[in-house]
């Protein structure tokens, strides 16, 4: 196995069969196919990698999911579950109540989603026949009342009033946090000059957001003030 390469240089690893590790958890410096995926055979093994690499964009989402499915398959294995085609709904089912137990509900969620993905992915590929994780059901998570703190109109006013705008830097993170009251933070840093622009009578905000998408609105006139300031 490679010691850790730099981000830059991550790439794409089948591990044989015959040298696998029986219990995968290598994922910072390749994507490595776990034993029980292996076993299954050369075309098993790719359908497995195509799934993190070709179906899933976000390398954080990637890195999780290849994760909770390692944690998953190790548990399988655990259990002296040595084929992939003999992992059943009741697998996963045990599983998921095995993490209930000790974690809470958003963390148990995420490898279910994960499973039932990956199971999808190699159904339609023609690896397993059923799939194991469709009818389980994951623990239901439910959030009455949120716990992020909201600024009253008040307290919004007096935030960019209490900046210093004797200098330059104090001008930006004024005009930055102005923007920011309505738009995600990555969605305002990622802003450009001409995403500030005349439009009509009024000026226009454009912001970039996830997977490509624009937004484009009018400006307050306060942010309009702090923008030209």
């Amino acid at each position: 196995m490679p010691e850790t390469e730099p981000e830059s240089s991550r790439q794409l690893t089948v591990i044989p069969a015959a040298t696998a590790p029986r219990i995968s958890r290598t994922v910072a410096a390749s994507i490595v196919v776990p034993a029980i995926v292996a076993d299954a055979g050369d075309h098993a093994a790719r359908r497995h990698l195509e799934f993190f690499a070709a179906t899933i964009r976000n390398e954080n989402t990637r890195l999780a999911y290849l994760h909770a499915v390692g944690k998953f398959f190790a548990w399988c294995e655990d259990h002296r579950i040595g084929q992939l085609a003999d992992i059943e709904r009741l697998h996963v089912a045990a599983y998921i109540e095995a993490l209930g137990g000790n974690f809470e509900t958003p963390t148990v969620k995420q490898p279910l989603a994960a499973i039932r993905m990956l199971f999808d992915w190699l159904v339609t590929g023609q690896i397993v026949a059923t799939y194991p994780g469709h009818a389980v059901r994951g623990p239901k998570h439910v959030v009455k009342t949120g716990k992020t703190t909201v600024l009253d109109a008040g307290q919004a006013r007096k935030l960019p009033d209490s900046i210093d705008i004797s200098a330059v830097v104090g001008l930006r993170d004024r005009a930055l946090i102005s923007v920011m009251t309505f738009a995600r933070i990555g969605a305002v840093v990622a802003m450009r000059v001409e995403d500030y622009y005349p439009k009509g009578k009024r000026w226009w905000v454009r912001l970039h957001e996830k997977r490509g998408k624009r937004h484009e609105m009018p400006a307050h006139h306060n942010l309009e003030a702090y923008l030209d300031s």
